[in-house]
């Protein structure tokens, strides 16, 4: 390479820089800047919420008993320590206390939380004063059905609050358009079938399950179906910026501070691309996202848009808690080495969503797009082999990570001089589009 720029990427907890050519397109949105006072900005949307009356008039009208507040798990980087002790003021100061209020960890069908991740979750002061619990999705004597046709079952303690609060924080999501709102509810507090029916091959296989789309897309559609039978009286989201740090908060009305907050995001993480590139190279969202081969597919389909059918795909992903869960390990080793037959077999079988099916159906899109061996994975947390069982090609060699990918991009470059090349520094925290 002659003239040269860095870029950071995302890989784990501490990233990696890497060298491409000066005129390697970066594809990034307009980085949102934090917060300068997040203690006044919580109290503001508090007091003057989107679409809802203010929090404290809320409760005074409702005067309830018990309070259901939900929180992400530990794979999502939400800052919970800074609004979760502005929420329980708020609650305390209407008269209810500390030990009529749960804060529910919305799994959904990830592992259980540790106690340590709970005390990570919400900060060493919350979890002395407040009962935290993790959602089971697969223990029915913690859920409660709200609905028949279909069947959805949800967690008790929330759905039998007297007042119910959604968290969490809004970002592209590759499935449901974004994150935030509703999937507070769908799929992080609802039951194993209702997951699968949120993920099932006919929901996945519609081109508006994507990156950016809420209209006409049934991944969102099924999740607010559900939030609204199940009643959310208050939703609290934020935003963040690129370094975990609060940029905005939406909250008030699940619907209306959503939406306001999917306008906000979107105008801040889509970036604008022309054509399709020779070698694209993305992440999987650093940590906490990319500690299971699970979450990486989030970057992969971010890419699709910059992909042709002869690009190259190069993912940097940490990885170091391995694939993921067992469902999800059984179902890439069986088929890793044939997803054209997974495809044949789910959809022939679409009335029987296998657990974690979701993902590698999501992945087949890059792999019908560029096939397994311009599908190249850089990872410190897998075996060689493995990775080669579940249809990624391992970029193999001396040296760590960083090494590999670097090493991987100068050879591509020395193969290919005139190569296209694109970047996307931030993983699945971008949406791209054609121009």
């Amino acid at each position: 390479m002659h003239d040269t720029k860095t870029i950071h990427m995302l890989y784990g907890r501490e990233g990696m820089t890497l060298r491409v050519p000066a005129t390697t397109v970066v594809p990034e949105g307009t980085a949102p800047e934090p917060l300068r006072d997040p203690c006044a900005a919580i109290a503001a949307a508090l007091a003057t919420p989107i679409g809802s009356p203010a929090l404290a008039e809320l409760l005074a009208r409702k005067r309830p008993r018990t309070v259901a507040v939900t929180i992400s798990d530990v794979t999502r980087p939400v800052p919970n320590r800074e609004f979760l002790p502005a929420l329980l003021e708020v609650l305390n100061k209407a008269g209810i206390p500390d030990r009529q209020i749960v804060i529910i960890v919305g799994t959904g069908m990830h592992r259980p939380s540790t106690v340590a991740e709970w005390q990570s979750l919400v900060g060493p002061e919350v979890f002395g004063r407040v009962e935290v619990v993790d959602h089971r999705a697969e223990d029915p004597d913690t859920l409660v059905k709200v609905s028949d046709t279909p069947p959805v079952y949800v967690c008790r303690r929330f759905a039998e609050a007297d007042f119910r609060i959604v968290t969490g924080y809004i970002e592209p999501h590759f499935m449901a358009g974004f994150s935030g709102g509703r999937k507070g509810v769908c799929p992080a507090l609802v039951d194993l079938r209702t997951v699968q029916r949120f993920h099932g091959y006919e929901t996945l296989a519609n081109p508006k399950a994507e990156n950016g789309v809420l209209d006409g897309n049934p991944c969102h559609e099924i999740a607010l179906r559900v939030a609204r039978t199940v009643g959310v009286d208050f939703l609290f989201n934020v935003a963040i910026t690129r370094d975990r740090r609060m940029a905005a908060v939406f909250c008030g009305d699940l619907e209306a501070a959503h939406l306001a907050g999917c306008r906000q995001v979107a105008e801040w993480t889509t970036a604008q691309i022309e054509g399709t590139f020779d070698l694209v190279v993305t992440n999987g969202g650093g940590y906490p996202l990319d500690q299971v081969f699970y979450q990486a597919v989030k970057g992969m389909c971010t890419a699709l848009p910059a992909l042709g059918p002869d690009s190259t795909l190069l993912q940097v992903s940490h990885c170091g808690e391995g694939l993921g869960s067992r469902a999800f390990t059984e179902l890439v080793f069986e088929y890793g080495r044939d997803w054209q037959r997974f495809l044949a077999d789910i959809a022939a079988h679409r009335d029987e969503t296998r657990l974690d099916q979701w993902e590698f159906q999501m992945r087949t899109r890059v792999l019908a797009r560029i096939g397994r061996e311009r599908l190249c994975f850089v990872t410190d947390g897998l075996a060689p082999d493995v990775q080669q069982r579940i249809a990624l090609n391992p970029v193999l060699g001396p040296g760590d990570a960083h090494a590999r990918a670097q090493r991987f991009i100068d050879e591509f470059l020395a193969a290919h001089p005139q190569a296209r090349v694109a970047i996307i520094p931030d993983g699945p925290y971008t949406m791209l589009r054609r121009g």
